[in-house]
C-alpha cells in the first residue's frame, strides 16, 4: 500500500481475516448443530479454534495500524465511533426481539400455557439470590470501567490498571455465576416458551458479557504495553461503551425476566 494519500481516511490493506472469520463461524455453528444431534464435539472446536485464531490475527493488525502506523486519524477515529455505534444500536434491536417475544407471551398468556404465567410446573429463580448479585456484581463492574476511563484521561497509569483489571474480574465472576445458575435451574431452554425466552435472553447476554470481558482484557495487555495516551485510546472507549450497553441490557433483563415475569 502507498505512503502517500490525498484523503484524511485509511484504506485497509488486503486481509485473509473477513474470510477465515466467516468460515470459522459457520464451521463452528455447524459443528453446534452436530453436537446437539450426534453428540460430537470436533466439528464446533474445529470451528472455534479457527474463530479465535481469526479473532488474534485481526485484533493484531487492527491494533499495529492504530498504535504503530499511524493509521487512525481524527477523522478515522471518527469514522471508527459512528461505526460502534451503529453497531451498539443494530445490538439493541437484536435483544429488543427477545423482549418483545417475552412480554408477548407473559402479557397474555395463551390457552395452551394455562393462561397463566409463568406456565405450569415452571419454577422461576428467586431474583433476590444469584440474579440480585449477578446485578450487583455489573454495576459494580460498570463503575470500575468508567474509573479507568477517567484515570487513563488524567494519565494515571496505576489506577487505569485497577479499574481494568477489577473489570474483567468482575465480569469472569459474573460468567461463572451465571453459569452456576444455568446448572442449578430446574426448567431448561425446551420447557415451554418461558424456557425458551429465558435462555436466548439471558444466554445471548452472557455470550455478550464473555466478548465484552475478552474486550477489555485485551485494552488492559494494550494498556500495559503503553498503546493507549490521555486522547488517543478509541479502542478502550469501544470496550467501555460496548461494557456500558451490556450492565444496561443487564438491568432490564433483571427488572422484567427474574423479577417481573417471575
Amino acid at each position: 500500500m502507498s505512503t502517500h494519500s490525498n484523503h484524511p481516511f485509511h484504506l485497509v490493506d488486503y486481509s485473509p481475516w473477513p474470510l477465515t472469520g466467516a468460515i470459522g463461524t459457520m464451521t463452528m455453528v455447524s459443528g453446534l448443530v452436530k453436537w446437539f444431534h450426534q453428540y460430537d464435539m470436533s466439528l464446533m472446536m474445529l470451528g472455534t479454534m479457527i474463530t479465535m485464531l481469526t479473532v488474534y490475527q485481526w485484533w493484531r493488525d487492527v491494533s499495529r495500524e492504530g498504535t504503530f502506523q499511524g493509521m487512525h486519524t481524527f477523522s478515522v477515529t471518527t469514522g471508527l465511533r459512528w461505526g460502534m455505534i451503529l453497531f451498539i444500536l443494530s445490538e439493541v434491536l437484536f435483544f429488543s426481539s427477545f423482549f418483545w417475544a417475552f412480554f408477548h407471551s407473559s402479557l397474555s398468556p395463551s390457552i395452551e400455557l394455562g393462561s397463566i404465567w409463568p406456565p405450569m410446573g415452571i419454577t422461576p429463580f428467586n431474583p433476590f439470590q444469584i440474579p440480585l448479585l449477578n446485578t450487583t456484581i455489573l454495576l459494580t463492574s460498570g463503575i470500575t470501567v468508567t474509573w479507568a476511563h477517567h484515570s487513563l484521561m488524567s494519565g494515571n497509569f496505576s489506577q487505569t490498571t485497577q479499574g481494568l483489571f477489577f473489570t474483567v474480574l468482575l465480569g469472569i465472576y459474573f460468567s461463572i455465576l451465571q453459569a452456576y445458575e444455568y446448572m442449578e435451574a430446574s426448567f431448561n431452554i425446551a420447557d415451554a416458551v418461558y424456557g425458551s425466552t429465558f435462555f436466548m435472553a439471558t444466554g445471548f447476554h452472557g455470550l455478550h458479557v464473555l466478548i465484552g470481558t475478552t474486550f477489555l482484557l485485551i485494552c488492559l495487555i494494550r494498556h500495559l504495553n503503553n498503546h493507549f495516551s490521555k486522547t488517543h485510546h478509541f479502542g478502550f472507549e469501544a470496550a467501555a461503551w460496548y461494557w456500558h450497553f451490556v450492565d444496561i441490557v443487564w438491568l432490564f433483563l433483571y427488572v422484567s425476566i427474574y423479577w417481573w415475569g417471575g
